[in-house]
């Protein structure tokens, strides 16, 4: 497992660390919206970029990126594949 230190975090954007700060304040066993994120973000119309973003996480279960799903209620992506998402959201006794 990558070390936090290790990780160059000024290779990202600062839109993407926010995503990921924001991302981190999910609870556990709890989803929030795309859209949600981008609000927490104050940028509510960025919700595609958000998406890319959590693309982009380069801590995918440390930043639980798996917790966000779409407005809808369907899962949408995640970098590790949609197999991972739902074992990780059972996991946490998330219907899916």
């Amino acid at each position: 497992m990558r070390s936090l230190s290790r990780i160059d975090w000024s290779k990202y954007t600062p839109f993407q660390r926010k995503v990921w700060e924001v991302t981190k304040t999910i609870p556990y066993g709890e989803t929030r919206s795309y859209k949600w994120v981008a609000e927490k973000t104050g940028r509510p119309r960025a919700v595609r970029a958000v998406g890319q973003a959590l693309k982009r996480n380069p801590l995918p279960v440390i930043i639980p990126c798996h917790r966000v799903i779409r407005s809808d209620g369907s899962l949408g992506g995640f970098s590790l594949g949609l197999k991972k998402k739902i074992a990780l959201l059972r996991s946490e006794g998330i219907d899916t």
